[in-house]
């Protein structure tokens, strides 16, 4: 078995690039971090290292052992600031993932309210695709994934948020959308605009019209709601969004929502966390306050 502070020289030497920049931050000499890194070596029959006339780089076998020690250093990272949190409520970190829709129109008020009830928690937000948010809680790199579910990752546990409901929607150029019951068949007539073809918006829409053997190709695609609704308000097309997202819009005018003669499946936001991993006291209080937003 190999003394894991073998690792944690290897880690922080393949980190910084650097020798005596990893002697540095361990307290100790360089000279004991080239014995350290050659006991490892020796004991993994593998070179780690290359020297450069910068520093030292890794050796293929010595990436490959970065992607995992890298993994495990993040979480043992975690654990110590977790432990911390334990102590007090006064500091902590709570770090989360989620598109940058669900983020801004989802999450935002619960933040608020959470910020003003626990001022020394520092909130870090990751955007990404469902895919992206799943990938950083298993690497230990957030803490909580805001997400349409479903998720089927058994290595994930989901809490179901709220019910939302996905809708077409159209500026002006096409109103006549909203006044007389529209088939899918003929939407297909109209340009669609779409989030990117890795966004679960995306997919769920797709499989909605296959669902109907039908082809969805739309005109244009866009990375973030607020660009989906700007284009529609403008004419470019019929934009797909989720209705409670756009309430605004509805309200005033600048945005009809299609008159569909199908029906589309409402879905819930999942708030997903790695299973068997135990939630630092600021996650959890925050997980509650999304399950109950009236009593939070």
């Amino acid at each position: 078995m190999v003394n894991f502070e073998l690792y944690k020289v290897f880690y922080l030497t393949a980190k910084s690039g650097s020798l005596s920049k990893a002697a540095k931050e361990l307290y100790i000499t360089q000279p004991s971090v080239s014995h350290s890194i050659k006991l490892l070596e020796d004991q993994l029959k593998l070179q780690l290292f290359a020297r450069t006339s910068k520093g030292v780089e890794l050796t293929k076998e010595g990436s490959v052992l970065f992607s995992y020690i890298e993994q495990a250093y993040n979480f043992i990272s975690l654990a110590e600031a977790k432990l911390h949190e334990l102590l007090t409520f006064s500091s902590g970190e709570i770090k989360i993932g989620g598109s940058d829709s669900l983020c801004k129109h989802y999450l935002l008020p619960f933040l608020e309210s959470f910020h003003d009830q626990y001022p020394h928690v520092q909130i870090n937000l990751v955007n990404g695709t469902t895919p992206e948010i799943v990938k950083q809680l298993k690497e230990g790199k957030i803490d909580i994934g805001i997400v349409r579910t479903p998720i089927l990752d058994e290595q994930m546990q989901v809490r179901e948020g709220i019910t939302i409901q996905d809708c077409f929607v159209t500026g002006p150029k096409y109103r006549e959308l909203a006044l007389g019951k529209v088939s899918l068949a003929d939407l297909l007539k109209y340009p669609i605009i779409l989030f990117s073809s890795n966004s679960s918006s995306r997919k769920f829409v797709t499989r909605l019209f296959s669902d109907h053997d039908l082809m969805l190709e739309p005109e244009i695609e866009l990375g973030s709601v607020d660009l989906l609704i700007e284009f529609a308000k403008i004419g470019f097309g019929v934009s797909f969004v989720t209705k409670e997202f756009v309430a605004k819009e509805l309200a005033e005018g600048s945005l009809f929502e299609v008159n569909l003669n199908a029906t589309i499946p409402s879905t819930k936001i999942g708030i997903i966390t790695l299973r068997n991993m135990p939630l630092s006291t600021a996650a959890a209080a925050f997980i509650a306050k999304l399950e109950n937003p009236v009593l939070g």
